[in-house]
């Protein structure tokens, strides 16, 4: 990515501590629209930087999932912050996932039992395959991260979904998208990026029971 950049620009992004500036909404934009040249080159750049989140990188999912909806007509602010992603990416170069396998702690976590025979939902149990292998090897705890940004984009005024998936203490799975509803209040794109995660966790959970994988409860 850095050489292509050099080739681009004849010279190495500059270094940031940040993917995009805090509070930073690129839809308002009103800089200058691109040529055909320059947008040719924002898409390339979104294209590096959307393998680069395939890859592992998930640090800079959410600011890679804003910019290449301008892709039609990006603007110069829009290149900017694209460079500035780079910039990012050039200053922590080496960031990588650590694979760790030990059981996550959470004893310093109040737990409370909950009777859902008293709500609407009744005596539920997970529901798990029952024709799935029987589970070798050591146990695996999954643990989901979930959060939404309400109003991440002023137009629109749609909130985006972060989720973190992790497996004992190393991190497998990521996702970051705007939500397909406008909540106008934050319990509301929280709601709908709890769903979503929820619908994750069910697959994910699944797929390690046929996998074999003895999952805790």
């Amino acid at each position: 990515m850095m050489d292509s950049y050099q080739i681009l620009f004849c010279e190495q992004p500059k270094e940031y501590n940040s993917p995009l500036e805090k509070n930073d909404h690129p839809e308002i934009d009103m800089s200058e629209e691109l040529d055909d040249a320059g947008r040719t080159i924002y898409m390339s750049l979104i294209g590096q930087l959307q393998w680069l989140v395939t890859l592992g990188r998930y640090d800079v999912a959410t600011s890679v999932m804003t910019m290449p909806r301008f892709r039609a007509a990006p603007k110069k602010g829009h290149l900017d912050r694209v460079k500035r992603i780079s910039g990012y990416v050039r200053r922590f170069q080496k960031g990588c996932i650590r694979v760790r396998t030990g059981m996550p702690d959470y004893s310093d976590i109040p737990y409370q039992r909950h009777d859902w025979m008293y709500s609407v939902y009744g005596n539920v149990k997970e529901l798990l395959p029952t024709d799935a292998p029987e589970p070798l090897g050591k146990p695996v705890l999954t643990t989901t991260y979930v959060d939404a940004n309400l109003y991440h984009d002023l137009l629109a005024g749609r909130a985006v979904t972060g989720i973190l998936h992790m497996l004992n203490q190393t991190p497998i799975d990521w996702y970051s998208k705007r939500q397909a509803t406008v909540e106008t209040a934050t319990d509301g794109s929280e709601f709908v990026a709890a769903c979503t995660a929820t619908d994750q966790v069910i697959d994910l959970r699944t797929t390690l029971c046929y996998l074999g994988v003895p999952v805790n409860g």
